[in-house]
């Protein structure tokens, strides 16, 4: 198989552990690939090989290669583009494929940038055309439109992929292929920058991006104390709590909870707006749901005209009786 139809995977891990995103990005690729009677490879950038290496052939992937190195322990841009650009311009892969997580825009912008190829971000739908284009749709405009984009020449074509949209059916356990492992001789001594620390919020949130179930609070919600409340239905649905703006402006929640035209789009199986009255630049970050439930006071707020679902009543009278039942549900069906 020649390396120029090859689609490569560049695995995002947190703390060692491979981010459920990284292997939608891996089913996205094996369908391009399989158009193209190509091959998946994904590149992992690890101080050492990931527990969950082999997982990544039940998504795709034919091979594996680990750059094994103890300065890839933490991320830095610089780094992972001095190890990359040279990777990607010795074997020219058909497409590049990153998730659309803060690192992977950031990553994803710059490798075009300094490889001077096309790049496509947030892509929803990825296809290879007749003459070796690459054919991508992606939201634009918050969300009100899709652009359709055609990726030309040799490439490569680097694309970053959004969450929750490329999932498939899941993993096929008989699937294998090979790893190989490489030592990465560099010791970060010519680095601008470096990570000496990073710090991470307390408790182990789900990110609200990756989360297929999110439940968000506005000002309806009445003040920050009442946000354990989302936190327990979060608790018991598997989810993430995000937060509206003008949450967020005061200081309740903090930005990375953030969903909207100026804070994280999202688009989970399940989102259950609490208190949240639908301003427009709120729609925007999660009108794609899947399914939308609204819980709100107001009859006539504007989260109901895109919500699936309506409650009309006190969010914090309705939200202890949903976890409650809930518990109920899910409890039972989990002793069966």
């Amino acid at each position: 198989m020649s390396d120029s139809q090859r689609v490569w995977v560049i695995v995002e891990m947190s703390d060692g552990v491979i981010k459920p995103v990284s292997f939608e990005a891996i089913h996205a690729a094996r369908l391009l690939a399989d158009s193209i009677q190509g091959s998946v490879e994904a590149l992992c950038l690890s101080h050492e090989k990931p527990d969950q290496t082999n997982d990544l052939f039940h998504y795709g992937a034919d091979q594996i290669s680990v750059l094994k190195n103890s300065v890839f322990a933490k991320f830095s841009l610089e780094l992972w583009l001095h190890t990359l650009v040279p990777q990607i311009n010795e074997h020219k892969p058909y497409a590049v494929f990153l998730p659309a997580t803060t690192h992977g825009k950031e990553l994803a912008a710059s490798l075009s940038a300094r490889l001077n190829v096309g790049l496509a971000t947030d892509c929803v739908v990825i296809e290879a055309g007749a003459q070796d284009e690459v054919i991508v749709h992606r939201p634009v405009y918050a969300g009100k439109a899709i652009s359709h984009l055609t990726l030309q020449g040799s490439g490569p074509h680097i694309l970053s992929l959004r969450a929750n949209v490329f999932r498939g059916p899941g993993p096929d356990l008989s699937l294998n292929g090979d790893v190989v492992e490489l030592d990465v001789p560099f010791s970060g001594g010519d680095l601008l920058l470096k990570i000496r620390e990073v710090v991470k919020e307390a408790g182990k949130n789900l990110d609200i991006t990756e989360a297929r179930i999110v439940i968000s609070g506005g000002l309806g919600m009445q003040g920050p104390e009442n946000f354990q409340l989302l936190e327990d239905l979060a608790q018991v649905l598997g989810g993430a709590v995000g937060a509206s703006r003008p949450v967020v402006d005061n200081g309740w929640r903090s930005y990375s909870n953030q969903v909207g035209q100026t804070g994280r789009t999202v688009q989970p199986d399940l989102y259950i707006a609490c208190g949240i009255s639908g301003a427009v630049q709120h729609l925007a970050g999660m009108s794609s749901s899947k399914c939308i439930v609204a819980i709100n006071k107001d009859a006539s707020a504007p989260i109901f005209s895109v919500a699936d679902y309506g409650i009309v009543g006190d969010t914090l009278e309705i939200l202890p009786l949903l976890t409650s039942e809930f518990k109920q549900v899910l409890g039972t069906k989990s002793d069966r």
